[in-house]
């Protein structure tokens, strides 16, 4: 089933998510919605939190990516094929000197800005089955990951901008709130006035 997909403003998207146990109501059936709902809204990254969810879960499915002709033979490979949830994720290490990298997000549709990330995390989190793994990650590949990890902690890609783009996007950001945008798949806006 297809999930609406929470738009900018709404508190859920700046809520800090709670971890959850094997026994959390239906999980394989979210994660099969969730799935669902990447896919049909054209993502490569979906948190619980952008389908109404405060809970630290999340899924990456960089596949998309794996055929950029402007990435390496290396990058493409490392995209292509990798699928995975990640629950009760928590970065135990960022590293490396920061780069710039265009992002955007489902949450916020047709923003799209430059970046500032660490190239390389260690995290550690669960699988769908609650088997725990630490791995480090690089790349895109770690940068689709912090994405989808600032959403269970409560942080927007917006929020890493200078205070000038902040101010330059406001009213474009405003206007997504009030769901005064055209997209091509389902989303719940906050700010928009019953009876309308």
């Amino acid at each position: 089933m297809i999930l609406p997909i929470v738009a900018y403003g709404d508190p859920v998207l700046r809520k800090k998510a709670k971890d959850i146990t094997s026994e959390y109501p239906k999980l394989d059936e979210l994660i099969t919605n969730m799935w669902e709902t990447m896919y049909n809204a054209h993502g490569v990254g979906l948190a619980a939190p952008q389908v109404g969810l405060p809970i630290r879960m999340f899924m990456v499915d960089t596949t998309p990516f794996s055929d950029d002709e402007e990435l390496t033979e290396a990058e493409q490979k490392q995209l292509d094929g990798f699928k995975k949830v990640f629950i009760n994720a928590k970065i135990q290490e960022e590293s490396g000197k920061e780069w710039d990298f265009n992002e955007g997000c489902l949450s916020i549709p047709d923003v799209r800005e430059d970046v500032k990330r660490k190239p390389e995390i260690t995290i550690t989190y669960l699988d769908e089955g609650f088997k725990e793994h630490t791995e480090t990650f690089d790349g895109l590949l770690a940068r689709v990951i912090q994405h989808e990890y600032d959403h269970i902690e409560g942080i927007l890609f917006t929020d890493k901008l200078s205070t000038l783009k902040k101010r330059l996007l406001k009213s474009r950001l405003e206007k997504i709130s009030k769901g005064k945008i055209t997209v091509d798949y389902r989303m719940r806006f906050p700010n928009i006035k019953k009876g309308r």
